[in-house]
């Protein structure tokens, strides 16, 4: 069975900075397509960060301050958050799905974590 299990979330202040985990088991990290998805309260799911391969794309909110990458023998992906902002407040997710190139809709994943909780203040 496929698990992705997210670690690394909490509460900081502005300005803070995160490195979340995914943890894949039963799917290997590399040459499939990874997203970090983040879901605030009353909004929908938005996609902030995909990676494939040694491509990465980024949401503009989140340009510049987000650094996704992975780690093959680690079999994890990660996401480094700095000069996080209140509006960063979410509960984040990591997904997967094989692809052949990067894909940059959430909607397309089909295997999700449980998620992991972000509060800036």
């Amino acid at each position: 069975d496929v698990q992705l299990v997210e670690s690394g979330g909490g509460s900081v202040e502005a300005g803070g900075s995160l490195t979340l985990s995914c943890a894949a088991s039963g799917y290997t990290v590399a040459d499939n397509c990874w997203a970090w998805v983040r879901q605030a309260p009353g909004k929908d799911r938005e996609g902030v960060s995909y990676l494939y391969r040694d491509s990465t794309y980024y949401d503009d909110s989140v340009s510049g301050r987000f650094t996704i990458y992975q780690d093959i023998a680690k079999n994890t992906v990660y996401l480094r958050m700095n000069s996080l902002k209140p509006d960063d407040t979410a509960m984040y997710y990591c997904a997967a799905r094989a692809c052949g190139g990067l894909t940059l809709f959430h909607g397309l994943y089909n295997y999700w974590g449980q998620g992991t909780q972000v509060t800036v203040s």
